[in-house]
């Protein structure tokens, strides 16, 4: 075996590898940020683009990890987690008290109706619905990957599904809503009773909503997916370049996130005892997720078929359609879906992992690299059959079947994320030292284990690489595999 020259091994400081970016400096607070939707298709679809092969990502520590920041906090990628803790997410409680809910503002964002509530405990919450035609869609989807992405790794509202009676409705005098041309009006019972007539009730005359608690801090707007705030001196790495933004690709493939723009995001200030702080970077609005998605007219409905497949403004596409004379037929069109009313549209068989692709390019997506996808790649095969099926049920689904069929679905697209990315660079990762050699251990290997065992079963034999796989590859590097 050849040794590399001195010059060229890594080098350790004392102090590695870091395990925390300290980018919660106290700064003064920053400005907010207004981001138009329309623009951010049009700079993202012609600007921003790679040209060239990017750079290493620049947040790593000297192992290749991300150490924890104001963007990120490693949990189930370093440590295992409970189902019952997956299942908890982010919630530090069970939701809005039974009590009066009293109104506060109209929601003027977003392709679901709702409102902001103040529950009797003071607590603050969004509320959103399901339309009538769909009851759970978007409910569920919006807290199974909320606690999805906490497990992840990522920063998240506390979201619940909550049950009320439309008498525990208050408005406030000050509350409300907003009108065309960007103007607001005072709201009014005629305005709520409009609201609630489109929305689904429980045969005991419940409404089912999704209730988000307000983020601790300050609201600064959304977070780009390129360059850095000028005002913040604590974010030093371009956003393109952080790994933990490149593999959140891998993440959204997984979990059909296609709607992960920066509208999407929420940066919060986050003050000390001294009035200065630091800013904290959110994930929110999982709405739209999995198999829930919104039709023509921007209402909630089963998934386009084209998400994940093709951006919104595509020029290849359209070209081959149009010299084609339209004979030429987009491959997703042809897809066979099961498509149930809770569930919406979600399939693992044409899904390919590195062709998945977001409503328009994400300028930090475009620049992920080999290693920025085997980092989130081994972070999803730490996910277990039981801990999917958990994080699937905490949707509270009516049909059965419906939750068996999503479960089933994001197991089999997580297997086809491992199975790709573990090709692409050598899967050994997580070494200890046990008996005098080095192992390997962990659910990763497990994952690691089925993976070469597929790669591998023509080269040398089923019998020996079953044993692999069932052993998960414990042992192995010193057994001389």
């Amino acid at each position: 075996m050849a040794v590399a020259p001195a010059a060229l091994a890594q080098r350790f400081l004392p102090d590695d590898p870091l395990l925390a970016d300290r980018d919660d400096l106290p700064i003064a607070k920053p400005g907010e940020v207004e981001l138009s939707t329309a623009w951010d298709v049009i700079e993202h679809s012609f600007w921003h683009r790679p040209s060239g092969q990017a750079p290493p990502a620049l947040n790593v520590n000297t192992l290749g990890e991300v150490p924890d920041s104001s963007w990120f906090q490693n949990r189930i990628g370093t440590r295992a987690m409970a189902v019952e803790e997956l299942v908890r997410g982010p919630n530090q409680d069970s939701g809005p008290a039974d009590g009066p809910w009293t109104i506060t503002a109209g929601k003027s964002q977003g392709i679901t109706p709702g409102f902001t509530i103040r529950d009797e405990r003071g607590g603050v919450y969004f509320i959103k619905f399901d339309p009538i035609p769909y009851p759970n869609l978007s409910t569920s989807a919006d807290v199974i990957v909320t606690k999805f992405f906490h497990a992840l790794g990522y920063f998240v509202p506390e979201n619940h599904i909550a049950y009320f009676r439309p008498e525990q409705l208050l408005i406030d005098p000050d509350a409300k809503v907003p009108v065309r041309g960007g103007k607001k009006r005072k709201m009014a019972q005629a305005d709520l009773d409009g609201m609630l007539s489109h929305v689904p009730r429980r045969s005991d005359g419940r409404i089912r909503c999704v209730a988000s608690r307000r983020l601790p801090g300050e609201p600064l707007g959304p977070h780009k997916h390129w360059g850095t705030r000028s005002d913040d001196p604590n974010d030093a790495f371009p956003h393109e370049h952080r790994r933990d933004q490149r593999g959140y690709r891998v993440f959204c493939a997984w979990l059909n996130h296609d709607d992960s723009r920066s509208v999407n995001s929420q940066d919060t200030f986050v003050r000390g005892g001294d009035g200065r702080g630091y800013v904290k970077h959110h994930l929110i609005d999982f709405s739209s997720t999995l198999g829930a998605g919104s039709d023509v007219e921007r209402r909630i409905a089963p998934q386009n078929p084209r998400a994940g497949n093709e951006y919104i403004l595509e020029l290849k596409p359209i070209l081959k359609t149009a010299f084609s004379l339209g004979l030429w037929e987009r491959p997703w069109r042809r897809v066979q879906y099961r498509v149930f009313t809770e569930v919406g549209r979600l399939e693992a068989e044409f899904f390919e992992p590195h062709a998945w692709k977001p409503e328009y390019p994400n300028p930090a997506f475009e620049r992920m690299r080999p290693a920025d996808a085997f980092w989130a790649a081994r972070i999803v095969s730490r996910f277990s059959d039981e801990a999917v099926r958990a994080l699937v049920h905490a949707g509270e689904f009516d049909d059965v079947e419906a939750e068996r069929h999503l479960a089933d679905t994001l197991i089999r697209r997580r297997d086809k994320i491992v199975a790709y990315y573990f090709r692409q660079m050598n899967p050994l990762a997580e070494f200890r030292i046990a008996d005098g050699g080095a192992a390997l251990a962990g659910e990763h290997h497990q994952r690691v284990g089925e993976v070469l065992a597929a790669l591998l079963e023509v080269a040398i034999g089923v019998d020996e690489v079953r044993e692999v796989a069932e052993r998960g590859l414990e042992g192995a590097v010193g057994d001389g595999v």
